[in-house]
């Protein structure tokens, strides 16, 4: 029984008015849930009842129809001016506040770092480099509202995308060159070399066949695919003759799924993380002439046919994107990560050693044009072309 019944019997009409409130108070104040200890043969508490149950559903109902706005807004996407790359502001572990080109001891620390994890700890770092600058993973609530998507595979194929697709191109193109640097920095013997390839072509594997990040794996077979690359001869031979097997599943598996990724007609990898981009990064903001020359699909007989493939692609690339975050984060999930190595495969680091502190933001159409030179003059001092005898 209530305590409003325990009292002595009020008497008069108003003293029992006035004892029923104050013992309706003290019911309230014992449950916080909003359970009144209203005597409901008063009159005045029914309707005070009535009332309050009222403003607690008005106040109820005034909360669900701000969350569902809340729920329901819509925040106009960002178009992104700047790239997200910004060399001059990278605050390295590893190089110097300023920096020379292809530094000789900033390159000798990449190597050492490179050699002291095995292919398949390689991939997985350089997985999660692309997953970063793709936002894959790691995309923070506000991120995505400036987006308008939750993932950069959505918003790389939309208008408002076109900063994080030149950013992608970058880090690309920028990443064939440095493997490019790796195999032509082995200045001895070519039994070096072959084993700088022996690694690559293993890390391109593991990329391809367990870690599903093709982003980084046409990355690195368009470097083996360089013709400052593939005319070593001499380092080519004794790949085949120190590492036969790793050449042999270079020429017949590794050469043809890459070929065929880029004509769309490969078939996908059992797990992918991150998909293949650069036909669509392509077709929607490359120039018609370009520093780095064609690329492999663009020039097929069937380049009608094989850009729609693309096109489709990108539109199950954007269906799927949620797979892929979700396949990225169960690959990542707790690894440990070498920082060090983190940061080399890092754009920004990349542009530093490559370009130096000062050349890293120049012009891409004339950095990629120097470096070009760069890579072929490297090639031909490793192993120099015949000399051609003249006839007297």
């Amino acid at each position: 029984m209530s305590d409003l019944y325990l009292q002595p019997l009020p008497c008069s009409y108003v003293e029992r008015l006035r004892r029923e409130g104050e013992g309706g108070r003290q019911e309230k104040e014992k449950d916080a849930g909003g359970r009144r200890g209203l005597d409901r043969s008063s009159y005045h508490h029914a309707i005070a009842a009535l009332e309050n149950t009222s403003e607690e559903e008005e106040e109820d109902a005034g909360r669900e129809e701000q969350e569902e706005e809340k729920r329901s807004s819509f925040q106009r996407p960002v178009e992104e001016a700047e790239s997200t790359f910004r060399p001059s502001e990278f605050g390295s572990r590893l190089l110097p506040e300023e920096n020379k080109p292809l530094e000789m001891v900033v390159l000798k620390r990449a190597k050492e770092l490179l050699l002291s994890h095995n292919h398949h700890s390689i991939a997985r770092h350089l997985l999660m480099a692309d997953c970063q600058v793709a936002r894959i993973v790691g995309v923070t609530p506000e991120v995505k509202g400036q987006m308008g998507v939750s993932s950069g595979l959505e918003l790389v194929t939309l208008p408002h995308g076109r900063q994080l697709r030149l950013d992608l191109m970058e880090r690309h193109h920028t990443m064939a060159i440095g493997v490019a640097v790796d195999i032509l920095g082995c200045t001895g013997s070519a039994d070096e070399r072959a084993s700088t390839l022996n690694r690559i072509i293993l890390v391109a594997v593991e990329l391809k066949d367990t870690v599903g990040d093709l982003f980084a794996f046409t990355a690195l077979m368009k470097a083996l695919d360089l013709p400052q690359i593939s005319r070593l001869e001499e380092t080519w031979t004794t790949l085949r003759r120190n590492y036969t097997q790793t050449a042999i599943n270079y020429e017949k598996i590794l050469k043809p799924f890459y070929n065929n990724l880029y004509e769309g007609t490969a078939s996908s990898p059992a797990v992918v993380c991150v998909p293949l981009l650069l036909p669509l990064l392509t077709l929607m903001e490359r120039p018609s002439i370009t520093p780095e020359g064609a690329e492999l699909w663009e020039t097929s007989d069937q380049g009608c046919d094989i850009m729609l493939r693309h096109l489709e692609a990108a539109r199950q690339v954007a269906h799927n994107a949620h797979s892929y975050t979700a396949n990225a984060h169960k690959l990542l999930q707790g690894l440990t990560w070498d920082e060090d190595l983190l940061e080399v495969f890092k754009t920004d680091f990349q542009l530093r050693l490559l370009w130096g502190s000062r050349g890293a933001s120049v012009n891409q159409s004339d950095r990629y044009n120097k470096f070009n030179l760069i890579l072929t003059a490297l090639s031909r001092k490793l192993e120099p072309p015949p000399k051609t005898q003249t006839l007297i």
